[in-house]
């Protein structure tokens, strides 16, 4: 799992650098998700990336959001989930993402170095969340910022089988 974790903050560190912004590529879209390519010193990472449809509450100051699925093989990281939240987490907090409304996995955060950022602990939890995804129309997604504000994101799962397969594809 250190290394899963390890991989996700290696890939949340490049993909905050303007570096990371001018080198990735956009290899294909489906739907409401894309699939971008990054090669770097530590190898190829492919990850499927959305944006959510609808954000709560309205008129809150924050970065761009994004919810990722990425693949690093240098790293054995595959279809490891992250959410950036576009504002820093509440410390010690969980994010919840709902597939549907029935299905609910928890996200765990970390106030250093990444505040915004979430993701799945357990490898059978992310595998299940995956699949979840892959049958599911829309994920939510409830966090709460440090300042105590709760937000809900509401995801298009439309395109996410494809996207998942492509990324994959990418880094074979």
């Amino acid at each position: 799992m250190l290394n899963r974790i390890a991989a996700a903050l290696a890939i949340l560190a490049i993909s905050a650098t303007t570096a990371f912004a001018q080198a990735s590529s956009r290899v294909a879209t489906f739907q409401d998700w894309s699939v971008y390519t990054y090669s770097g010193p530590s190898g190829r990472v492919c990850y499927a990336a959305t944006q959510p449809q609808t954000t709560a509450p309205t008129g809150v100051n924050r970065d761009p959001i994004h919810f990722m699925v990425a693949n690093w093989p240098a790293r054995d990281a595959t279809n490891e989930v992250s959410v950036i939240m576009g504002y820093p987490l509440e410390a010690n907090s969980a994010v919840s993402v709902t597939i549907d409304t029935t299905e609910n996995f928890t996200l765990f955060t970390r106030t250093t170095p990444y505040p915004d950022t979430a993701w799945i602990e357990a490898l059978d939890q992310e595998a299940a969340l995956i699949v979840a995804m892959r049958r599911g129309i829309t994920m939510t997604v409830r966090g709460r910022s440090a300042r105590g504000t709760d937000t809900t994101d509401t995801y298009s799962l439309r395109g996410i089988s494809a996207a998942l397969d492509r990324a994959a594809q990418e880094c074979r």
